[in-house]
């Protein structure tokens, strides 16, 4: 199960609770981008994008996301949900998602999510500022701290 995280840089643990199912008794598919949701803003935090915003008004916005299910999760459990970056470009990057059963050891679903970088104060996308694209390397290379 751990291996299946192999070269994922930030990976947190969110436990599922009763309410994440559904009439189908298994956590609702939505849910899934609810923990992919908190994946990425772990990751922004950790490349220090949500401070570079307030600071510049240039930040990070989802641009498109997917999810595989690979199994119905049910409660209880805990699911150990990991991000790295797959793809840099110029504007945007590519995330890559896994959330992995620590019942079943096995991955559970697997996603991606499409993350712009964007000027909210003139409502555009801009090129990844230096300071993060180095952040996101130093972070995918194991260069700083990867896990709090």
């Amino acid at each position: 199960m751990a291996r299946s995280l192999d070269g994922y840089p930030v990976v947190i643990k969110i436990p599922v609770r009763w309410g994440d199912m559904d009439a189908f008794q298994h956590v609702n598919n939505i849910v899934y981008f609810q923990y992919f949701e908190g994946v990425r803003i772990e990751y922004f935090d950790r490349i220090h994008a949500m401070d570079h915003l307030r600071e510049t008004g240039v930040g990070p916005i989802l641009a498109s996301t997917q999810c595989r299910f690979r199994f119905p999760v049910t409660y209880p459990d805990t699911l150990l949900v990991g991000a790295k970056v797959t793809d840099l470009g110029e504007d945007r990057f590519t995330h890559r998602y896994l959330a992995v059963s620590q019942v079943h050891e096995k991955v559970a679903a697997e996603g991606n999510g499409v993350v712009v970088t964007f000027n909210y104060k003139t409502n555009q996308k801009v090129p990844i500022p230096t300071q993060i694209r180095q952040r996101i390397y130093e972070l995918e290379n194991g260069l700083k701290e990867n896990n709090r």
